[in-house]
């Protein structure tokens, strides 16, 4: 299909409707920036598919999660909005809660599908589901509500949240392939750091001492489908993305939301791989991940579609606390430059890989130093479309368009706003970043000038009391207005909440 482009001032971009291009967001989890070999000159594995994406679009070197961990982030890249503005103030859900995406609310998913799109969700959701029954009484005949379907997705297979968490079994559409009606708990993982493994065999029997008890409660036991195996699920995830966009309404363009399992626990590289880096099972596993990602890339080439494919992927956190081990072992640095990793307020926490390919439109070997959020994708996408985003979504999300369509730079990028597991707040404006104090008394306010200190080794909080002053009034706007975006008809769903230690109650 050829794709119809039109330049307008300010680098904008119309497209005709039957040139609308494909969309495939791809996910990893718990990928550090120095994870991808082209970010990375001392890899001790290489990552072809995600150099090939970097050598043929746009690499964004300061791009970032609004989260250091998992739930928040998987939220705040599908919807444009702030996690902390929600009900989950810090950590991360399980696997059965109510969906912390509420019904109604405008996601990438739904954006697409009222534009004309075909839309499927496949692989690690993380954002809660509601499963029929408790856990002890399950009627897995019943459909599982309040879940991707139900968010502007009309197709879904995959798994309800990480793997240590139940409930585990292939999900497509609102029915489990085979119900998960055994239990099992986390078995030793002989190849890996800290690890464990998600195999048969799996335990029966409901009065088994080690199952739950009267009231519920599980000890540790995770519910499982008898043809569960922790191994398969990046395969499996390939297999059906390749199948759906194979046999798609070809009639209209497709998004397919592709959220991998992979490099978060448990490691676990298939033997095609194993001992085939130099970095242990982790590069061995981050090996795995990439050749799944350059099957869909052949899948593209082969089918005509990559020219008019926007292949948009990053991570959702920086790396596991794994990484100094492997450092200091195979010399391999999962978060880069960057301080700390996953569960962080510090860059190694939030700052990711992040690349555009768009072979229509973005320039082939082309960079973005400035930063953004993956909050940004939403918007990006409703700029391209030419579609408005209600007044009462995407609250935090700025679009990146004119990164992609040639523009020098992005003259009124608004700030952008830091989050860790245990609730603490950071602020990103331009060069300098300004992290808050928390309830923890060691928790002390700092900034850094990330221009010259990328690595957040020098504190120079005293020297610039006036930034310090700015930054601090920008972050307080933005939490208690409820959005980023002014003009936005939005509150947050919660009042004061107790780690905005800086603010007043209101």
């Amino acid at each position: 299909m050829k794709t119809t482009i039109i330049f307008l001032a300010l680098s904008c971009v119309t497209l005709y409707a039957a040139d609308k291009p494909n969309v495939i967001l791809i996910y990893t989890d718990d990928q550090g920036y120095g994870d991808a070999s082209c970010l990375n000159p001392d890899s001790k594995f290489q990552t072809p598919a995600l150099d090939r994406l970097a050598k043929e679009g746009m690499t964004f070197t300061d791009a970032h999660t609004s989260d250091s961990v998992c739930t928040p982030s998987r939220y705040s890249i599908l919807t444009g909005r702030y996690s902390w503005r929600t009900r989950l103030k810090r950590g991360v859900f399980g696997a059965e809660t109510p969906c912390l995406i509420e019904d109604g609310r405008e996601t990438i998913a739904s954006l697409l599908k009222r534009s004309g799109y075909a839309t499927a969700m496949i692989g690690k959701w993380h954002l809660g589901m509601d499963f029929p029954g408790d856990r002890r009484h399950r009627d897995w005949s019943k459909p599982v509500k309040d879940m991707p379907l139900d968010k502007g997705f009309e197709y879904f297979y995959g798994i309800p949240a990480s793997l240590n968490y139940g409930v585990l079994a292939w999900f497509e559409g609102r029915h489990a392939e085979v119900p998960p009606t055994l239990y099992t708990k986390k078995k030793p993982n002989d190849v890996a750091i800290s690890d464990y493994r998600i195999m048969p065999p799996y335990k029966t029997g409901i009065n088994n001492p080690d199952l739950p008890d009267d009231e519920g409660n599980i000890k540790g036991m995770l519910e499982i489908a008898p043809d569960f195996v922790d191994h398969e699920c990046l395969t499996r995830f390939t297999d059906k993305t390749i199948e759906w966009i194979t046999n798609r309404d070809e009639e209209k363009p497709f998004f397919v939301y592709l959220p991998y399992t992979s490099p978060h626990k448990p490691v676990i590289p298939i033997d095609q791989f194993l001992g085939k880096s130099e970095a242990g099972a982790y590069g061995d596993f981050m090996m795995e991940t990439d050749w799944h990602i350059g099957r869909i890339l052949d899948h593209l080439d082969e089918f005509g579609l990559a020219e008019n494919t926007i292949i948009i992927f990053s991570s959702d956190n920086g790396p596991e606390v794994t990484w100094p081990e492997r450092k200091k072992k195979f010399e391999h640095a999962s978060n880069g430059i960057y301080r700390e990793g996953k569960r962080s307020i510090y860059e190694g926490g939030h700052r990711v890989p992040f690349f555009v390919r768009w072979p229509a439109r973005v320039q082939a070997g082309s960079s973005w130093d400035e930063p953004i959020s993956q909050m940004d994708v939403i918007a990006t996408l409703a700029d391209l479309l030419e579609q408005e985003l209600p007044s009462d979504a995407a609250e935090d999300s700025e679009s990146f368009l004119p990164a992609l369509t040639g523009a020098p730079h992005i003259t009124e990028r608004h700030p952008i706003v830091h989050h860790d597991i245990k609730g603490r707040f950071a602020i990103r404006d331009g060069e300098w970043k300004l992290v808050m104090e928390s309830k923890s008394p060691k928790d002390q306010r700092e900034l850094y000038q990330l221009s010259v200190d990328p690595s957040e080794t020098a504190n120079v909080i005293k020297q610039h009391p006036g930034i310090e002053a700015r930054l601090v009034e920008a972050l307080t706007e933005i939490v208690r207005s409820g959005a980023t975006i002014p003009g936005k008809q939005s509150e947050n769903d919660t009042l004061w909440w107790d780690n905005l230690v800086w603010m007043e109650e209101w």
